[in-house]
């Protein structure tokens, strides 16, 4: 579970940032606490020999290891090396994040774009993004432990009602060892085309903005699985080679055959035997529920945490604090008792020039203006 420390340093107060460092959930101190006892105990062990057990020539000749060693760690540029290490995990781990596939641009393209009020449109809008949410749960499953233990199984996906019983048929009929996340998607294209048929959708231009969005989707599915893929190389220090030139034939190096072997079978599959194919359209195993909700195993069941909500969501106030308060009670801020014409300042409009010169006053203004307009 994320661990979310933001409404805690929302405000700036006396003591918040030491308050921050004792907490244990999430911190490197319960990361690491096993490692530093290892660590101490060694430690420990090797002061004890050193003082009681070592005769006076093997001291010299310890001490002598040691400054070797200390002299042999200012060689290596540990700092730089860390640094870049410590920056390379942070973007990676942040691009992960933003790699997860949500369904918010997918779901609104579909909501406008396949009309019907009836159960033809329903089932239809509801099918693609159940195909939407089924590929996305197959990347999901294959990089996430905590996924592949809420659905472990496609029985537990067919009983979740993210597949159905001949969809299931038809994914374990292909033959393909690659993680099947892209048949979803072949079938959402199809189906989605044979809604323009029928005039569910109703134009072209529709019809592109459907595939522009699974597409994205689709992108994010697929980065996500290359991110659990392909990891920060092991040996560390010839980390720099790798990077300028990862098609060879290292151990941390792109498995360029690999790929070229998946991507060819892959596009084959589904442009030929998968072509205009649609499963048939059954109605979902939540088609009468209002609000629903997706199972859990007994082994996920654990990992089920509350919505995070904000936050800001936590903030209580008093009664009498969330009245709201007359504007003649509050007074006026100083902006406001400027005149016509006057600005605050510091408060700089941006013009640009409009091409003709003949346009409106208000065609000059930019909202949002780039270096490039900055005049």
């Amino acid at each position: 579970m994320t661990v979310t420390y933001t409404s805690r340093v929302a405000t700036t107060r006396f003591g918040g940032f030491s308050r921050l460092l004792l907490l244990w959930r999430g911190s490197i101190y319960k990361l690491l606490y096993r490692e530093l006892l290892l660590f101490l105990t060694a430690y420990l062990v090797l002061s004890l020999a050193y003082r009681f057990l070592l005769s006076e020539a093997q001291k010299r000749l310890f001490e002598k290891l040691v400054l070797y060693c200390d002299k042999s760690a200012n060689l290596i540029p540990v700092s730089f090396v860390l640094g870049f290490y410590v920056a390379l995990v942070l973007e990676r781990w942040w691009g992960q994040f933003r790699a997860v596939p949500a369904p918010d641009g997918l779901m609104l393209a579909v909501a406008g774009s396949v009309h019907g009020a009836d159960a033809r449109g329903r089932l239809l809008r509801r099918t693609l993004l159940r195909y939407g949410s089924l590929a996305a749960l197959l990347v999901l499953r294959a990089v996430s432990s905590a996924a592949r233990k809420r659905f472990p199984t496609a029985d537990h996906l067919v009983q979740a009602g993210f597949l159905t019983r001949g969809e299931r048929r038809r994914l374990e009929g292909l033959r393909s060892p690659h993680n099947q996340f892209w048949v979803p998607c072949v079938w959402f294209t199809a189906l989605a085309a044979q809604a323009r048929r029928e005039g569910r959708v109703r134009d072209d231009s529709a019809l592109k903005l459907l595939m522009e969005e699974l597409n994205r989707f689709r992108g994010h599915c697929s980065l996500l699985f290359h991110y659990d893929w392909i990891s920060v190389p092991l040996v560390y220090t010839q980390v720099a080679e790798q990077l300028i030139n990862p098609f060879g034939e290292d151990d941390d190096d792109f498995e360029t055959n690999t790929l070229i072997d998946r991507n060819f079978q892959v596009s084959m599959l589904a442009v030929d035997e998968l072509y205009g194919e649609v499963p048939a359209l059954e109605r979902d195993r939540y088609w009468d529920a209002a609000s629903p909700r997706v199972p859990y195993t007994a082994a996920a069941a654990p990992l089920r945490h509350p919505p995070f909500r904000g936050s800001a969501c936590d903030i209580t106030l008093a009664k009498e604090e969330m009245q709201f308060l007359p504007l003649e009670d509050i007074g006026e801020t100083p902006e406001s008792q400027l005149g016509n014409g006057d600005s605050p300042r510091g408060d700089k409009a941006t013009l640009r020039d409009t091409p003709g010169g003949d346009s409106a006053p208000h065609e000059h203004w930019l909202l949002h203006p780039s270096a490039d307009d900055m005049v």
